[in-house]
């Protein structure tokens, strides 16, 4: 039955995507030609990033060979994704993307309140319930170059989960679930790329520096919507939340879990895949490059951590995830946009709105009411200052749709003056790649 979100499964998900209209079916598509890389991007030049639809493949060439999928391809693309995955009613769903995104902002805002996300701890599920046992892989049965990882750009690495939701829990440090590219380095290897401001990273060293010589990790494929959302941002920001609460919180429910084959690690019992295994800490090896989220190619690495695997689950014909990194939208933006809103209510004087550019990673569009001179500076500073990825912030007034890029622009060339309407903040962080 098609029903709107929060959902418990991608599958039922990907239901309502297509009763809607915004997923695409394919019989098949060689990714030695990088077919599914070229429709994803000419899909988005030719209708947009908020209108470009999901894509399914049912089966990919690799390396020479057919595999079967299915590839989901530009998962959260549109943004009617965001409307459905977080509960705007199904027949208020309609083509109209902008006015889908609006009210899928104001559903957040009223999830989070005035105290912000609420927590709800995980359901733990005996494993006759969870759907990603319905098969199981030990030992020499496990054989990850079977199943649909593609290699998405030329100039990659190799074939890389893109979407792997890596679980770690660490007895101080508590519980991360953080998505960190993959490379798939045989059948039972693959390279793991936390970076070192990330809090899996942070993990890892703490177990090193305890003298552990392996760290025990399980990494998920397709978990529902709102779980990889929080997998794949900062909802709780650093160290500062467990993923299966905030994800809890944005569902307005439980996410149910269940214990991992070789550890105690939970996992999302919904979930398409669980990839199991232990992460060596003294030893690493080459890694990369990948294509990165500004749309260039992230450097190669001489050294990164590895994991060798010991078990996998699935469910039958699991839907394998590619996020087109750099390039297509991975996962639901609106509960981190509502997030920056509440926190620039904060900080920013005459705070009305704020939108983050999908076309132009870093820019943020910030919307005043303003009442004074000087206070669009004031207001961008803040702005700035309240974001590293902050790279570029645009202050406009009241009456401009900051959803609307072309208004946006005939603002900026008919009212910005350079001088004094611009500053320079020196010295500002980045995000290296």
């Amino acid at each position: 039955m098609v029903h709107t979100g929060p959902y418990d499964s991608i599958r039922d998900y990907l239901r309502a995507m297509e009763a809607t209209g915004n997923l695409v079916r394919v019989a098949e598509m060689d990714q030695d030609a990088f077919e599914t890389t070229a429709f994803v991007y000419r899909s988005i030049e030719r209708l947009g990033y908020w209108k470009a639809p999901a894509l399914l493949v049912e089966r990919v060439k690799v390396d020479g060979q057919w595999i079967d999928g299915p590839l989901l391809a530009n998962a959260y693309g549109p943004w009617a994704a965001e409307a459905l995955c977080l509960g705007v009613p199904l027949e208020e769903i309609t083509d109209n993307h902008e006015v889908m995104y609006r009210k899928t902002l104001d559903v957040v805002e009223k999830k989070m309140g005035f105290g912000g996300l609420p927590k709800i701890d995980p359901e733990e599920v005996d494993r006759s319930a969870a759907p990603v046992k319905e098969v199981v892989l030990t030992g020499d049965q496990i054989d990850l170059t079977t199943f649909a990882f593609i290699q998405t750009n030329p100039a990659d690495a190799g074939r890389y989960m893109t979407t792997g939701s890596v679980i770690m829990e660490d007895e101080q440090l508590g519980r991360n679930v953080g998505t960190y590219r993959c490379q798939i380095k045989g059948p039972r290897q693959i390279g793991v790329n936390p970076e070192p401001t990330q809090d899996g990273w942070r993990m890892l060293m703490a177990a090193k520096q305890r003298g552990d010589k392996v760290f025990k990790c399980s990494i998920v494929m397709g978990a529902d919507p709102l779980l990889f959302t929080a997998s794949s941002t900062k909802l709780g920001g650093p160290m500062g939340g467990d993923e299966y609460q905030l994800a809890g919180g944005l569902r307005g429910r439980a996410v149910q879990v269940v214990r991992s084959e070789v550890s105690d690690i939970l996992v999302p019992a919904n979930a398409e895949m669980v990839i199991e295994g232990e992460i060596p800490l003294d030893d690493m090896l080459p890694e990369g490059p990948f294509a990165e989220l500004y749309g260039y190619l992230g450097k190669a690495k001489e050294q990164n951590f590895y994991m060798n695997v010991t078990a996998v689950t699935h469910r039958v014909r699991p839907i394998i995830v590619n996020a087109y990194t750099g390039i297509a939208r991975a996962y639901c933006t609106a509960p981190v946009e509502a997030g920056f809103r509440a926190q620039y209510r904060r900080a920013v004087p005459g705070f009305l709105n704020m939108h983050l550019l999908l076309q132009a990673l870093g820019v943020y569009i910030v919307q005043i009411n303003k009442t004074g001179p000087g206070q669009g500076i004031s207001a961008g500073l803040a702005a700035s200052a309240a974001s590293g990825l902050a790279k570029v912030v645009i202050v406009v007034d009241k009456d401009v749709n900051i959803y609307r890029l072309d208004d946006v622009m005939a603002a900026l060339g008919s009212r910005w003056q350079p001088v004094p309407g611009t500053v320079l903040v020196p010295q500002s962080a980045g995000v290296p790649l």
